[in-house]
């Protein structure tokens, strides 16, 4: 038997992270998720587990006291830390704050979409392209998942 998906969602607004949740409950694949609410408490969390990171973060941007920008710098400038594929799960999108993401190494981004089937897709999508064997930063082109992006996996 293959070991869950070992995911850590970095997101202050704890409904949101029920949401995750329940999503993940949902999905044909096994997971295990670790919930962290403040930029402090990520950083905290990675330097304690330092030995056993998860699979993948999903990283909210808007967080008090350290934003998700300043945790993905400190993620990407350490060594223990810079292999970790972090998916930015944001409410916003800016052209300009994608491309300075996607330079400062996440993996893809995510903007947290308004349905909850939506949701379900994008994560399910997004999980499948992390657990991909030899995982490199996505291309520009294909860094903003959406659930277009769904369908063209499937299809």
């Amino acid at each position: 038997m293959t070991r869950p998906l070992y995911i850590l969602l970095a997101d202050d607004d704890r409904d949101d992270a029920e949401l995750f949740q329940d999503v993940l409950d949902e999905l044909p694949l096994s997971t295990r998720l670790e919930t962290v609410f403040s930029g402090d408490q990520l950083m905290v969390w990675l330097k304690e587990n330092i030995s056993e990171l998860p699979d993948v973060l999903f990283l909210d941007l808007n967080m008090p006291r350290k934003t998700g920008f300043e945790c993905l710098s400190e993620i990407k400038e350490n060594e223990n830390l810079k292999h970790l594929p972090v998916i930015i799960f944001s409410t916003s999108i800016n052209t300009e704050i994608v491309n300075i993401l996607y330079k400062n190494g996440a993996h893809y981004y995510i903007r947290k979409p308004n349905e909850y089937s939506k949701l379900k897709e994008v994560i399910h999508l997004a999980l499948e392209l992390i657990s991909k064997p030899g995982l490199v930063q996505s291309s520009r082109k294909e860094f903003v998942l959406s659930q277009e992006n769904f369908y063209n996996e499937k299809n």
